[in-house]
């Protein structure tokens, strides 16, 4: 009896499905997708089930590698490549015995092929062939896959010789299967490492591909400057952009799911000396919407914030660089205060996430829907709350100002260094200060900073140059940590980023202040004086709740 055969017959004893199910599901067995993996894909037996009865037939241990983590020093020994040509997952070492996952441990030539690669005893236990080529993905690296595929590339070469973008169309090397599955993988890569943007860079003779991660590039593979017209041309495709332009800039947008999660590419292809440079911009729209509480804020300022977003009418500002957290921060107030008893409308550029029940707009300069037209006919259409995207010019700031002074509730940012630069930064646009005074209600400066990684967390004396640098003397008894690196953190010591934050509320003293015309270090005193914490000083009190290290507070606060 096969162990298709075995399998049906069980599963039927066992009533773990309907007979007719079972014939419907048979349909979609093909080469490359058994009736387990089938079973399991379309939630009809619980994975666990499946195994026992596989483990019968072959009579062997069975293992579900979606709950198993790996030892770090067998996958350094067992490469990628023997993985994914014998389906198999090494998961730890007893001596001189290697214990590998298999979906076809009866397959005694394909073991002892794999004993005399890797100089081991081998043990086999049962796992699902899907299971394998998760953990597989999961747990080696896209270099390693990378190196995999163009293995797999040179071999056809040598077999039927692969043709370049000189030999034939762009739009059929796009298509070349390996092509595909190499874009394919860099896409899947950045979205394991929560990368923000992929990087398609072509040098004078090799192309790397860079994934931003928590603000900073790492570069994740190296494909022969051969393939970065097919590479490029795939991106290109997806993303519905001219693939026969290549002399100008162009922007694309590829849309996907990734386990149900809606995820959004935002293509930009730029022309170089060396080809056309490509950055995806990475779009979660899962991820934006995690809640205040998550961003990073203090008990004392995540309450006041919270009191602000809720008043009536006036100005909210966030303030910070590209890249330090605004949209996140917006959008979640938003989320917070958002209901359906109020009309929530937004101007932006460019929307990057929809949000249920508010009215998002983009603005579009080739018809000249500029932020301060838009904002103009936002007012006509009976808003509550509106969120502008960024305050550019006096246009903008002085309709941002009459909605406030009409009664609505406007949030907006402004680049500037810290928050009492915001002021300041209104009253150069040409803002009475009087009007600056009576419609801002609260300013809020932030930043981004990376989080020590909690699997490889260790305790550590920081050398006394950083405590120069910071001009900081820690209390009696404090304690410092940082990440060593280890296989969850890629090696880095740092996963994930939180925000550190300087929130000012414009008190009845600050806007005395901001009417007598007062500069940004009066501005500032006055806020500490009321209790304002600094980027700096918020950001040392994550240091001693051992959550971020001095490195990251030093960098993200240099200016100051």
């Amino acid at each position: 009896m096969d162990v298709n055969t075995f399998l049906e017959k069980s599963l039927l004893e066992r009533k773990l499905i309907d007979p007719e199910k079972l014939e419907n599901i048979k349909q979609l067995v093909s080469k490359n997708n058994t009736l387990a993996d089938v079973l399991t894909d379309q939630k009809l037996v619980d994975e666990d089930s499946v195994l026992n009865i596989l483990s019968e037939y072959f009579g062997i241990t069975s293992i579900n590698v979606n709950h198993y983590i790996p030892d770090e020093e067998v996958l350094a020994e067992v490469p990628i490549s023997l993985c994914e040509k014998y389906k198999i997952f090494p998961l730890f070492k007893i001596k001189n015995t290697l214990m590998i996952a298999t979906a076809n441990p009866s397959d005694v030539h394909k073991l002892d092929e794999i004993r005399v690669k890797t100089g081991y005893g081998i043990e086999p236990l049962l796992a699902m062939p899907r299971s394998i080529d998760n953990a597989i993905v999961k747990f080696y690296s896209v270099g390693d896959s990378v190196s995999s595929m163009l293995d797999t590339i040179k071999e056809e070469e040598d077999a039927q010789g692969f043709q370049t973008q000189e030999e034939r169309q762009l739009i059929e090397a796009a298509s070349d299967e390996p092509i595909v599955k190499l874009v394919n993988l860099f896409i899947t890569q950045a979205l394991r490492d929560r990368a923000s943007d992929i990087h398609i860079n072509p040098d004078k003779d090799k192309l790397r591909v860079r994934n931003r991660i928590d603000g900073f590039l790492y570069e994740v593979a190296q494909p022969p400057k051969k393939l970065q017209s097919a590479i490029i041309s795939r991106i290109k495709i997806l993303a519905n952009i001219d693939i026969a332009e290549h002399r100008r800039p162009q922007d694309g947008r590829i849309e996907l799911k990734v386990e149900d999660r809606p995820i959004d590419l935002r293509v930009s292809t730029f022309p170089t000396i060396y080809g056309e440079n490509v950055v995806m911009r990475v779009l979660d729209k899962g991820s934006v919407l995690i809640g205040l509480e998550e961003l990073g804020f203090s008990q004392k300022d995540l309450t006041l914030f919270n009191t602000l977003i809720r008043k009536p009418y006036g100005i909210i500002l966030t303030s910070g660089p590209t890249g330090s957290g605004k949209t996140t921060t917006l959008y979640s107030a938003l989320e917070t205060i958002n209901s359906i008893d109020r009309n929530i409308m937004t101007l932006e550029d460019p929307v990057e996430y929809d949000l249920q029940l508010i009215r998002q707009s983009q603005v579009n300069s080739k018809t000249n829907f500029t932020f301060a037209n838009g904002l103009r006919a936002i007012l006509r259409q009976d808003p509550d709350i509106i969120l502008v995207g960024e305050i550019r010019d006096l246009e903008t700031a002085t309709i941002a100002i009459q909605a406030a002074l009409t009664g609505h509730l406007v949030f907006s940012t402004l680049h500037t260094n810290d928050a009492p630069s915001c002021v300041v930064r209104l009253s150069d646009m040409g803002i009475q200060n009087f009007l600056v005074g009576s419609t801002l209600i609260g300013v809020l400066s932030q930043r981004l900073v990376r989080r020590i990684c909690e699997s490889c967390k260790e305790e550590y004396e920081p050398p006394d140059d950083i405590f120069k640098a910071l001009d900081y003397s820690p209390p009696p008894g404090a304690k410092f940590y940082r990440g060593k690196g280890c296989q969850d953190c890629r090696g880095i010591g740092y996963k994930g980023r939180i925000g550190i934050f300087e929130l000012m509320e414009i008190s009845p003293n600050i806007q005395r202040a901001i009417l007598k015309k007062s500069y940004e270090t009066e501005l500032r005193e006055i806020a500490r004086q009321e209790g304002m914490r600094t980027l700096r000083e918020d950001g040392l009190e994550k240091v001693l709740q051992g959550m971020i290290t001095l490195d990251e507070v030093l960098m993200a606060t240099r200016m100051f």
